[in-house]
């Protein structure tokens, strides 16, 4: 499921959905955001329960598949924010969220499987920033889809990305159960 009616297109409307995610962040720290999105995971799981596979619609991702996406995207910004510090320009591959929620199967992985993934990614990414400079900080990296994005851009747009998904799981669990 794409990010909804609320949220840009990331490939057609690549401006925008930056906008939409910074939007979400606003004034506040990307990293303490960021710290507290896997206990955010934890206790929605945990609330969603036996549900936590359902989705409300065919087209639309369950809570676990919001959380597989989630995995993904750390997976790939991890890969993202070495490459912007390690290489001097490099190219940033985009990727079809849908494809790999999908084929990846994320509405049959096992709910603590993903946040222990999804845990120690994260752990790895926020020790990254904390060590990098303000220099390696203003680095760029060249998104096939965005264009230029700097090390300080990409983790901001996670920590709004990270707000998203988790307002759509929140959404999802909610038409279940209603």
């Amino acid at each position: 499921m794409t990010p909804g009616p609320a949220s840009p297109d990331p490939v057609t409307q690549a401006a925008a959905y930056q906008r939409h995610l910074l939007g979400l962040l606003g004034d506040d720290d990307p990293e303490r955001v960021q710290a507290g999105t896997a206990e955010a995971w934890r206790a929605l799981l945990a609330e969603a329960g036996e549900d936590v596979r359902t989705r409300a619609e065919p087209s639309e991702w369950s809570v676990l598949e919001c959380l597989g996406h989630a995995v993904d995207a750390e997976i790939v910004s991890a890969g993202r924010y070495r490459w912007i510090v390690a290489h001097d320009e490099p190219s940033l591959l985009g990727y079809d969220q849908d494809l790999w929620v999908d084929r990846l199967d994320h509405g049959h992985d096992e709910p603590a499987d993903l946040l222990d993934l999804f845990g120690a990614l994260r752990t790895a990414n926020l020790r990254l920033w904390a060590r990098t400079t303000a220099e390696q900080r203003a680095r760029v990296g060249m998104h096939v889809e965005r264009g230029a994005e700097s090390l300080d851009l990409s983790f901001r747009l996670i920590a709004g990305h990270d707000r998203f998904h988790l307002a759509q799981a929140r959404r999802a669990l909610d038409a279940v159960r209603a």
